[in-house]
């Protein structure tokens, strides 16, 4: 019996699947960099020499009090960011390269919690929440996060179909 799913595309044929690849293979570093510090409890609420927390500490202080000092509930938004969404991200960025139709579903899902947790929960602290969590440069902290709620919902329209790599975006 012959496979009735149509053949996947070469890579070069899916760009926009080069896109993502890049991008997510980015979150993947930027999950590390940022979200495993805050849920481990390190302190970034001053410069440092060390990198890595004197870029939390930039970050926090120019775009985001909030990351700064982070309640529970943010640090268990970080860490599903550091522990589960960094895994998947090099998955993704593999099945992305390698035109594996099994991450649909996955994506799907991921898609969905990022704009339920971030869009919604995050972006309305952000904007909504008490006044000492609120940022002080609202168009900064969307230059650095819009693109982790726009690119996951790009991701959740580019697998929509059955068969996401057989056809062209």
């Amino acid at each position: 019996m012959t496979d009735p799913s149509p053949a996947n595309l070469a890579l070069r044929d899916r760009r926009v699947d080069i896109f993502f690849a890049v991008v997510f293979a980015a979150f993947t570093v930027t999950s590390v960099i940022s979200d495993l510090l805050p849920t481990v409890g390190v302190n970034f609420s001053h410069p440092s020499s060390n990198f890595f927390v004197n870029s939390n500490y930039w970050y926090a202080h120019d775009a985001d009090p909030l990351f700064m000092h982070p309640p529970t509930w943010m640090r268990i938004v970080t860490g599903l960011s550091a522990f589960g969404y960094m895994p998947f991200y090099v998955v993704l960025v593999f099945s992305l390269l390698t035109g594996k139709n099994w991450i649909q579903l996955p994506s799907v899902i991921y898609a969905t919690m990022i704009v339920s947790l971030t869009g919604i929960v995050v972006f309305g602290v952000e904007f909504f929440g008490e006044p000492a969590w609120r940022t002080h440069n609202p168009a900064k902290f969307l230059a650095f996060n819009l693109a982790y709620v726009l690119v996951p919902l790009l991701l959740l329209i580019r697998m929509r179909r059955p068969a996401p790599f057989a056809r062209r975006f």
